[in-house]
């Protein structure tokens, strides 16, 4: 004997699970919006001074705030880091002279970090954010803490952007276009 359901009650499941799903949907979108929403304070990330890896001393954050900010996290033992290195580093050439900056913060260890940049040149700034970068990340808006994490910041220091997964020149391109 089969057992069919009504066609009233297969409605009424289908219908509370549309609703769940959107539900879901609307309090993750909210929940989203509010880890790093507009006018949140950035204060901490501003205070920041972090190890750079070359040459020795501090980079401060502080110096970087007022113009349009790209943040790039990433690691050396990410792949796909690794393969959007010269995607980033062409966006720093081709709009540094516009005023924007480029921020790579590494979730790694110096000594890779170093190794990595004598193999692979960059002509932005780098510093060690290390594993507490990823309380840095969760904040920006990552909860997640995946790499490669891109956040843009505009020139009032607000996130306008941000992406978990490798990036590409043209992506960034477009991003500074509506910033």
């Amino acid at each position: 004997m089969t057992v069919t359901a009504r066609p009233a009650s297969r409605r009424r499941w289908l219908t509370t699970a549309v609703a769940g799903a959107a539900a879901a949907a609307g309090g993750g979108l909210a929940w989203w919006r509010h880890v790093v929403a507009p006018g949140d304070d950035l204060t901490a990330l501003w205070s920041l001074s972090l190890a750079r890896p070359e040459g020795g001393g501090e980079l401060a954050l502080a110096g970087l705030r007022g113009k349009p900010l790209l943040i790039n996290f990433w690691a050396t033992w990410c792949a796909p880091c690794v393969r959007e290195m010269p995607e980033i580093d062409r966006f720093h050439r081709e709009f540094g002279p516009r005023g924007w900056q480029v921020l790579g913060l590494a979730i790694d260890g110096p000594t890779p970090v170093r190794e990595f940049l004598g193999r692979v040149k960059v002509g932005f700034p780098i510093a060690l954010a290390g594993m507490e970068g990823s309380e840095l990340v969760h904040a920006l808006g990552n909860p997640q803490g995946g790499l490669p994490f891109t956040v843009l910041i505009d020139a009032a220091g607000q996130v306008v952007q941000r992406k978990m997964g490798e990036t590409r020149f043209d992506e960034l391109a477009g991003w500074a276009g509506r910033a």
